[in-house]
């Protein structure tokens, strides 16, 4: 990331970073909660004392931050947004800062008793005209910082594809699990002891396990409900690798399936394997997920796919660009996508399967391996 050149295509002199997946990416602190303000040759990461040595230790092992960082530690008696003050008035000019318009707090703003410019005005009452109107202006930074995580370098490749593949492990562990009696939340948990004990660091999201009519709900939430003969079983799950995101969906049948189940499996297994096939830079989101949408369509099963097909994957799980029917960005060799169709059809159950990997100038490298193909457990 070029500092200045972002800096020139906002207008401002100061960035201001809150936002947690936004610090990570920025200065490689993973704690979460602190205020990054980075200015045209140096950053300063500002963290509590729970961070100040882990965030020490980050922040140099971040080979290819835009500036260096130093870490400094607030408390009490050295609140936060006095420092934060003191950095900028050490500007001696009037500052414009770029901030996270999509994610900041109100109060992080001009507004509210911790405020910059409030800090301003408390501890340096000398420089109450300069703290005034017009010292401080601020300027939204809107996705920018987030178009710049699109493209994965291949250092994010690749804990990405051990993300993935610790999800395929756990698939694989499920099927020797799954029985009829077992819970939803019992899948869902041994799905999640699997991903940890093969090297997850945590959840990319909330596991979801949906049997029976429940899965007819694309984010059904796991109940007591029990597995029985005859139920679609969705499987929606990821994990956390070194900060990086997994997401991978399989549906499963407990027991024998039936002509219906089979029919609508094979129509979301088409349109999903068509849409992995069809994939490449250069097309837009919209044409990708139109490849998955014409087939349920054109099958009859239109109405019951509601959502779109597929999203970035990063340091979050929902990234963008996103394959739906409204966004016309074009894909670029080292964007992350899931491919992940579905029909989804009340009092009946739904069908969803989803692939995450990169797209590659001539089409698509599937970090998944899982068997797509319909089990019947």
């Amino acid at each position: 990331m070029n500092i200045n050149s972002l800096m020139d295509s906002v207008g401002c002199n100061v960035i201001m970073i809150t936002d947690k997946y936004n610090l990570r990416y920025i200065t490689g602190f993973r704690g979460g909660e602190g205020t990054a303000l980075i200015l045209r040759d140096k950053g300063y990461l500002l963290v509590d004392s729970r961070y100040t040595e882990a965030a020490g230790r980050e922040v140099k092992e971040k080979k290819d931050a835009a500036v260096s960082f130093e870490v400094i530690e607030f408390n009490n008696a050295q609140p936060k947004y006095k420092l934060a003050a003191e950095i900028i008035l050490s500007l001696n000019e009037a500052v414009t800062i770029g901030f996270e318009d999509r994610s900041m707090l109100c109060y992080e703003l001009e507004a509210g008793k911790e405020g910059i410019a409030a800090a301003l005005r408390e501890y340096f009452p000398e420089k109450k005209e300069a703290a005034g109107e017009g010292f401080i202006s601020w300027k939204p930074l809107g996705d920018l910082i987030e178009r710049e995580r699109r493209i994965k370098t291949p250092e994010e490749l690749k804990l990405l594809r051990k993300a993935e593949a610790i999800g395929d492990k756990a698939f694989s562990d499920i099927l020797n699990i799954l029985k009829p009696g077992m819970t939803e939340l019992e899948v869902a948990a041994e799905l999640e002891y699997s991903m940890k004990k093969n090297g997850a660091t945590g959840l990319s999201f909330d596991t979801i396990a949906a049997s029976g009519i429940n899965s007819s709900m694309p984010h059904a939430i796991p109940g007591t409900k029990k597995l029985e003969n005859g139920d679609f079983l969705t499987m929606d799950f990821g994990c956390l690798y070194e900060g990086y995101c997994s997401d991978m969906t399989r549906t499963v049948v407990i027991g024998k399936a039936s002509d219906e189940q089979k029919k609508i499996y094979n129509i979301v297994l088409k349109a999903q394997t068509e849409a992995v096939s069809g994939i490449r830079a250069g097309l837009k989101c919209i044409d990708v997920d139109r490849i998955a949408r014409s087939i349920i369509e054109e099958a009859g099963y239109g109405r019951y796919f509601g959502h779109g097909l597929g999203h970035s994957v990063g340091l979050y799980i929902h990234e963008s660009p996103a394959l739906n029917t409204r966004d016309e960005t074009v894909l670029v060799e080292g964007m992350i996508e899931t491919i992940e169709p579905g029909i989804y059809i009340p009092g009946f159950g739904g069908v969803r399967i989803e692939d995450m990997g990169a797209v590659t100038k001539d089409g698509y490298d599937n970090f998944a391996s899982s068997p797509k193909e319909l089990i019947e457990i």
